[in-house]
């Protein structure tokens, strides 16, 4: 059943679309002072077009997305996984990208890069919803469980192999946030969640000491320590957590103003537009500024927890939830991560981080989000 132009508009959750531009312009000012001072660029401007670019693209998707009926989705749940898998493959096959320590992460041609890992987690929300909105009956068989978490492993494992752990741990909150919203018994749960710890214990301590099998890379294993000791090599893996930490620390309650940030102006802080842009935030606008950031971004997870509440159908509920636990988790991390009490995993800021496939990954996800609303307010009022 169609609906008008003015069912849709009417049916818009503005508040949350009104919050994620939020959280965009906050980006672009954070981007521009933490890069307008780069002698390696041509221009002070220079990442703000680049980020541009991935803005206009991301707009276009999330007014389709929001337009478009995401019920539809659910047929091409096989054809949708298929594709994240082939795109997975592809890159660790001939992507390119993070050589210094050898990973695969991006597919490139020309002008078209792609970091192939933020799109599947997308696309991996949309069909894994289908198979747990199909499966609703069988709740109670433990074997169904076990073949949907294998499900959302396989592209992880892919994933983890690029390598990138952040990524690949955040197929892991989508995996736990949308069983428990789907209804998976407790005893089940705890069955996962200790499976878990135990393959974490085995895979970090057992296999290397016992039989020399080392899944993570050197640099890995120091990122995932470090934050506990950063002064024990305050030169090496340690600096940039140490300069993060200064960074947030001198920035108060109130910040040393807009622009004014010596951090990274003197170019102390590694990675200050992507992965530690909220050290920039928290120098410049301090206290005040961060709690503002974080307000935009708890209004987007109330309203995606809303909408998961409003939804008609379970498959609706099950992608927004989703969308919610990418949010949280990288927030959570990412944040974490620049104040010490997370380890560094290189995860970006949602729609506030330099990088196009991750600002135009979330605005479609924001679209879907929209889309679910609009459905399920629209459908509400006929």
């Amino acid at each position: 059943m169609g609906f008008s132009l003015w069912d849709y508009l009417r049916s818009m959750d503005w508040l949350l679309l009104g919050a994620t531009l939020g959280l965009v312009a906050y980006g672009f000012l954070m981007i521009y002072s933490a890069t307008h001072t780069d002698p390696t660029v041509d221009s002070p401007f220079y990442y703000v077009r680049s980020q541009s670019l991935g803005l206009a693209l991301g707009m276009v998707f999330l007014l389709v997305l929001s337009a478009v009926d995401y019920r539809r989705l659910a047929r091409y749940q096989v054809y949708i996984y298929a594709g994240c898998l082939v795109l997975l493959i592809l890159t660790l096959l001939v992507g390119s990208g993070g050589e210094e320590v050898g990973a695969k992460r991006w597919l490139e041609y020309k002008f078209f890069h792609l970091q192939t890992s933020e799109l599947v987690k997308f696309l991996l929300i949309v069909a894994f919803a289908s198979v747990l909105a199909e499966g609703v009956e069988l709740r109670g068989r433990f074997r169904f469980v076990v073949l949907s978490v294998l499900y959302v492993l396989v592209p992880g494992v892919l994933v983890f192999l690029q390598p990138d752990l952040g990524t690949s741990l955040v197929f892991v909150a989508v995996l736990l946030t949308m069983l428990v919203v789907w209804g998976i018994r407790l005893t089940h749960l705890g069955v996962l969640l200790g499976a878990g710890a135990f393959a974490g214990v085995f895979a970090l301590r057992v296999l290397p000491s016992v039989f020399g099998v080392h899944l993570l890379r050197d640099w890995q294993v120091q990122r995932l320590m470090v934050f506990l000791h950063p002064e024990k090599d305050p030169q090496g893996a340690g600096y940039q957590l140490i300069q993060s930490k200064i960074a947030v620390g001198s920035g108060l309650f109130s910040g040393k103003g807009y622009l004014q940030g010596t951090q990274h102006n003197l170019a102390f802080l590694p990675e200050r537009h992507t992965d530690f842009i909220f050290a920039v935030i928290g120098e410049e606008l301090g206290f005040l500024g961060s709690i503002l950031l974080l307000g935009l971004f708890a209004v987007v997870v109330w309203r995606a927890f809303r909408i998961a509440r409003l939804s008609r159908d379970l498959y609706g509920t099950l992608i927004a939830a989703g969308v919610a636990g990418v949010i949280v988790f990288q927030v959570f991390v990412n944040v974490g991560m620049t104040i010490g009490i997370m380890p560094v995993t290189g995860l970006p800021l949602p729609f506030v981080s330099f990088g196009s496939s991750s600002l135009v990954v979330f605005l479609m996800a924001i679209g879907l989000l929209e889309s679910i609303h609009v459905h399920s307010v629209a459908g509400e009022a006929r």
